[in-house]
C-alpha cells in the first residue's frame, strides 16, 4: 500500500483486513463536520469494498449510546471520529464478545488498549492539528481499497450496481454509495475521498497558521493529484464563494480593520470607492466571480488600508491563507470552498440531521443539499443570535480562563462555535480560553473550552482540562487541545470552573 501516512499503514492494513473478514458492518460515528465526513469516507469504502453496512450517528459516545451498539446483532463495528476515548466502556463489551471494535479516531484514547485501534497519536502524530477523524477515515478507506477483492461495481446488498461512466456515483439509502470504477481511476483506490478528508480536517480547526499540516499535507497532496482538490493562497475570509462583497468584508472579524469589520457602512464606502464593476444587475458580485485582476486590486486596497489604520504586520499577515479548493462543485456554492462545505454540514447534525449532512457528502444535490442549506440559515441566525447574547451579557473571567452559562438560550450541540466565535469581541478576551455553560437535559450541563492556537503553543491542552476538570465535578470530557467539550452534573459547575482555572493556570505557567 502506497497509502498517505507511511506510519499508520501496517495498522490502517490491520483494521481494513479485519472489516474485509466481516459478513456486514455496522458504522458509528460523530455528528459535526468531522465525523461526518469521516462517516462519508467510510460509507463509500465499505460501499466499494463490497461490504453491507449500516450508519448510525452519536452525538455523543457515552457508556448508554455504547450499550445500545452493543445490543444489535453487528459482531463487528466501526467507529469513526470517536472511539478511543470511550476505549475503556468499548472493551468491557468486547470482553463480553458483544461485537468487535475497529476504531479510525484522532481523540486521546483511554488507558485501553484494542487490536484494531488506527489512531494518530499511537504513532507520535498529533491528532489535534495533523489528522483528523476525516484523516483517519480517509486512511482507512486507502488500505479497504488495497486489501479488498470486491468487485467495485457490485452493490453492498449484493446487487448489481447500474452501468455508469468510472467518474460517476448513485447514492444509497442506507448511507452508501454504488460506484462503478475503471482500475486506472482515482476512485479504485479511494484517492477521490482526499477531498472529503480535507473538508473534515478544515471543520476541525485543524488549518491553523491558515493552512493545514503534517499528516494533512500528505492527503491534500492526493487529493490534487486525483484531481478533487485544489490549492492556492488567497484572502483568509469566510465565504468568498456564498457571501456578497459588502458582507464578505464586514463579517472578516479574525483580523479587524477599522472602519471595515463589523461595520456595514464603512465596508460599502471602502468598496464604492475602489474603480472596479463590483455590482452587476443592481446585485453585488462575490469574491468567487471577481477576475484574477480584480482580485488583487480589493486585496491591495485591504491591505492598504489596514496599514493605514494601524493594524500589526502579523495581523496583516492573517489576510492572506491557503485556500482548499473543490473544483468538481459548482463556483459560487458553499460546496466548492472547505470552509464553507464543513460549515454546511455542522448546519445539519448539530439540529439532529446527520442524514441530512452525510446525504450532502455521498453527492445528493438536490434534497439534501436543500435541507441542509435551509438548516444552515437557521443555524449562522442561531450562532449570529448567540453571539449577540455572549458579547451582551458579558463573561465572568478567572485569574486564567473566562467563561459565560447560557443556560437554555443558546443550544448545547452550538455553544461552543458561540464561544470561539465570540472570541475577540468586548470584554472577551483572545488571550485566555473560554468556558461556556449550556443546559444538555434536567440533571446535566453542557461544558464546551474553545482556545487559541497561540496559546497551544504556550502549553493549553484543553483536552486535559475538561477531562480532569470534569471528573473532578462528576462527570466525563475530553477532545482536542485547542477545543474540548465535556458533561457535568448541574449544580456543578462552580467546581468545575474552579478546577479548570487551576489547571489553565499550571499549563500556561
Amino acid at each position: 500500500m502506497a497509502g498517505p501516512v507511511p506510519e499508520l499503514e501496517d495498522r490502517a492494513m490491520a483494521c481494513a483486513e479485519r472489516l474485509c473478514e466481516a459478513d456486514r458492518v455496522l458504522l458509528a460515528s460523530h455528528i459535526d463536520a468531522d465525523g461526518l465526513t469521516s462517516a462519508a469516507i467510510a460509507a463509500q469504502a465499505l460501499e466499494r469494498a463490497g461490504l453491507p453496512f449500516e450508519t448510525v450517528f452519536e452525538k455523543q459516545l457515552d457508556a448508554d449510546a455504547i450499550a445500545a451498539i452493543a445490543a444489535t446483532d453487528y459482531e463487528t463495528v466501526l467507529f469513526t471520529d470517536f472511539g478511543s476515548g470511550q476505549l475503556d466502556i468499548i472493551g468491557e463489551h468486547e470482553d463480553e464478545g458483544a461485537f468487535t471494535p475497529v476504531v479510525a479516531d484522532h481523540h486521546q484514547p483511554a488507558d485501553r488498549e484494542t487490536e484494531y485501534h488506527l489512531n494518530p497519536l499511537l504513532f507520535g502524530i498529533n491528532g489535534a492539528s495533523e489528522l483528523s477523524g476525516a484523516g483517519a477515515s480517509y486512511v482507512l478507506a486507502r488500505a479497504l481499497a488495497e486489501v479488498s477483492d470486491s468487485e467495485p461495481a457490485v452493490a453492498a446488498d449484493g446487487g448489481e450496481a447500474n452501468e455508469m461512466s468510472p467518474s460517476s456515483s448513485e447514492p444509497r439509502s442506507d448511507g452508501g454509495t454504488v460506484v462503478a470504477d475503471a482500475a486506472t481511476t482515482p476512485r479504485a483506490d479511494n484517492r477521490d475521498l482526499a477531498a472529503l478528508a480535507v473538508v473534515g480536517a478544515v471543520g476541525d480547526m485543524q488549518a491553523s497558521g491558515g493552512e493545514l499540516h503534517g499528516a494533512n499535507e500528505k492527503i491534500v497532496a492526493e487529493g490534487v493529484e486525483a484531481g478533487v482538490l485544489e490549492t492556492g493562497k488567497d484572502l483568509a475570509l469566510y465565504g468568498k464563494q456564498t457571501r456578497p462583497l459588502p458582507k464578505l468584508l464586514e463579517y472578516a472579524t479574525d483580523v479587524h480593520i477599522p472602519g471595515i469589520s463589523n461595520d456595514e457602512s464603512g465596508a460599502l464606502r471602502f468598496l464604492d470607492g475602489l474603480d472596479l464593476e463590483l455590482k452587476r444587475d443592481g446585485e453585488w458580485r462575490r469574491w468567487s466571480g471577481l477576475t484574477n485582476d480584480e482580485k488583487q486590486t480589493v486585496a491591495s486596497a485591504l491591505v492598504k488600508r489596514a496599514v493605514s489604520s494601524g493594524v500589526p504586520a502579523t495581523k496583516i499577515d492573517q489576510l492572506v491563507s491557503t485556500a482548499y479548493v473543490l473544483p468538481e462543485e459548482p463556483v459560487g456554492t458553499e460546496l466548492r470552498d472547505a470552509s464553507e462545505f464543513s460549515t454546511l454540514l455542522n448546519a445539519t447534525a448539530r439540529y439532529e440531521r446527520a442524514d441530512v449532512g452525510l446525504g450532502v457528502c455521498l453527492g445528493d444535490r438536490d434534497a439534501a443539499l436543500e435541507r441542509a442549506r435551509k438548516l444552515l440559515r437557521n443555524h449562522r441566525r442561531n450562532l449570529s443570535q448567540g453571539i449577540d447574547l455572549v458579547t451582551r451579557e458579558g463573561v465572568t473571567h478567572e485569574d486564567h480562563v473566562q467563561w459565560f452559562h447560557a443556560g437554555d438560550e443558546i443550544r448545547e450541540t452550538i455553544v461552543g462555535i458561540v464561544a470561539g466565535m465570540a472570541m475577540g469581541n468586548a470584554g472577551i478576551s483572545r488571550s485566555k480560553p473560554i468556558v461556556a455553560f449550556a443546559e444538555k437535559n434536567d440533571e446535566e450541563v453542557k461544558v464546551s473550552a474553545r482556545g487559541t492556537h497561540s496559546l497551544v503553543r504556550q502549553g493549553l491542552d484543553l483536552s486535559a482540562v475538561m477531562g480532569e476538570a470534569s471528573r473532578a465535578a462528576g462527570g466525563d470530557g475530553g477532545g482536542h487541545d485547542v477545543a474540548a467539550g465535556a458533561t457535568v452534573p448541574k449544580g456543578e459547575e462552580e467546581p468545575f470552573v474552579e478546577r479548570a482555572d487551576d489547571i489553565v493556570g499550571e499549563q500556561l505557567s
